[in-house]
């Protein structure tokens, strides 16, 4: 499917259905994601609108459908990407905390390991964050293939396993009523990295067989 044409009709979706329900942070999230990621792309070469389109009815389809959670995940890369603070966002202040949760950022004097601790205890404090998180590394983990090196997928395999899998089980136990989409999450996220580490493991084996390496 083409690509604009595919954003194009994620879009009209997302939108009828906040219209229908009366998502007033998404509709807002939504035409301000849009144009602050014009002329952005992703590695894939995909227009970087489809990531957080797709986020959302992805969202929107495991039953994930609060407003401010949806409009969390609009609008999750634009502080980081588009260079606009939380403050500018057109959206309440519970969507802009939780994107500003969202920004990964390495403080004066923290190592990237700490700031990354720092990072996913607070995102554990907002449910919106916590969810856009999880949501955010679903569509990752399953887009990476074809567009990383096989030494980033490891590295990336290895995040997920040390960060995101241990802040998807401490939600389970903070946000009781999201059980079954998080199920659903972590079935999807385990299922692919574990897939694709085994994939990765195979062909070193074989090209250490063949004498590749």
């Amino acid at each position: 499917m083409n690509t604009a044409f595919k954003a194009e009709k994620m879009y009209t979706f997302i939108r009828g259905f906040a219209i229908g329900c009366r998502m007033e942070q998404t509709l807002r999230a939504l035409s301000y994601a849009r144009s602050k990621h014009e002329g952005q792309f992703r590695k894939s070469g995909e227009p970087y609108i489809v990531h957080p389109l797709t986020m959302a009815c992805n969202a929107l389809g495991i039953g994930l459908r609060d407003d401010d959670t949806i409009a969390t995940i609009l609008l999750h890369d634009v502080c980081e990407d588009c260079g606009v603070s939380p403050e500018e966002l057109p959206v309440n202040p519970k969507v802009r905390g939780a994107v500003e949760r969202m920004t990964f950022r390495v403080m004066e004097g923290e190592t990237k390991e700490i700031a990354k601790n720092r990072y996913y205890n607070m995102l554990l404090e907002t449910r919106e964050a916590t969810m856009t998180k999880l949501v955010d590394r679903c569509h990752n983990v399953s887009s990476m293939a074809g567009t990383f090196s096989t030494q980033k997928l490891l590295a990336y395999i290895d995040e997920t396993r040390k960060y995101v899998l241990p802040l998807l089980k401490k939600a389970k136990a903070r946000y009781p009523d999201d059980a079954d989409a998080l199920f659903i999450l972590k079935y999807h996220i385990t299922s692919v990295i574990d897939s694709l580490d085994a994939a990765i493991q195979a062909m070193r084996v074989q090209e250490e067989d063949t004498g590749i390496a």
